[in-house]
């Protein structure tokens, strides 16, 4: 695990551009609108990362410390609205290059949560473990989403090849 707060900053700023990377290529190859809004979607949120991810390293480079950032506590509703509202599990096939997609961002999202989450427990400084432990609950709310998809994706899967026992 890394120490010092530059590296885990830079290690955070890469997943966030990777994950960033991942949704806009997913958006570009999908044709149905309303799930191509929430691959952008979660691309807007990595982007709004990355930035608040380079303001912190620059302020922790120029200063060795982070900002007394009062993060917003509320998660945008756009993607929870978007799910609840256009039946995006309906639209996403589960043998589609979606579903492949929806679990491959699963992965990567735990992968932001372990790092935010760790990071935040070992920390000293009030501001940091602020910073981290915000950005883990934005994780988990993303990975809230995209399980949710994943859970009706495999029930779709389950009853179309009757796996149900009744």
């Amino acid at each position: 695990m890394k120490t010092d707060p530059a590296d885990v900053l830079k290690e955070a700023l890469l997943l966030e551009k990777r994950g960033y990377a991942f949704y806009k290529m997913v958006s570009d190859h999908i044709r149905d609108k309303a799930t191509r809004r929430f691959f952008e979607l979660m691309a807007d949120e990595e982007k709004n990362h990355i930035q608040l991810l380079t303001e912190e390293l620059k302020m922790y480079h120029s200063r060795k410390k982070f900002s007394k950032n009062n993060f917003d506590d509320t998660i945008s509703n756009q993607i929870a609205d978007l799910i609840l509202s256009n039946s995006l599990q309906d639209r996403i096939s589960a043998a589609e290059f979606e579903a492949a997609a929806i679990s491959a961002a699963m992965l990567m999202e735990e992968r932001a949560i372990r790092l935010y989450a760790d990071r935040a427990d070992v920390s000293t400084n009030a501001d940091e473990k602020k910073l981290y432990n915000w950005l883990a609950d934005w994780e988990r709310s993303h990975l809230k989403y995209l399980a949710g998809i994943d859970q009706a994706l495999k029930e779709k899967i389950w009853y179309d090849n009757q796996f149900w026992p009744y």
